[in-house]
């Protein structure tokens, strides 16, 4: 598995997994429960990620979406 992005914002984690699964790529999020715990003051982002074989076309789909 390969990081895509990482950020503590959940709306934007949402909406990213959403475009990728609409390209049929699944992705999970990865230190939810990390960043919870420790107060979701941002000291730990939650990362995106997408198995190794998906990585480039990930990247692609959110580029093309203006989120890269």
């Amino acid at each position: 598995m390969r990081v895509v992005l990482t950020s503590n914002n959940l709306v934007q984690l949402s909406f990213l997994t959403a475009l990728l699964a609409d390209a049929g790529i699944e992705a999970i999020v990865l230190d939810t429960h990390t960043s919870i715990a420790e107060g979701s003051a941002g000291a730990i982002p939650r990362r995106l990620m997408v198995e190794s074989d998906d990585f480039d076309r990930a990247c692609a789909v959110l580029r093309d979406a203006g989120e890269l």
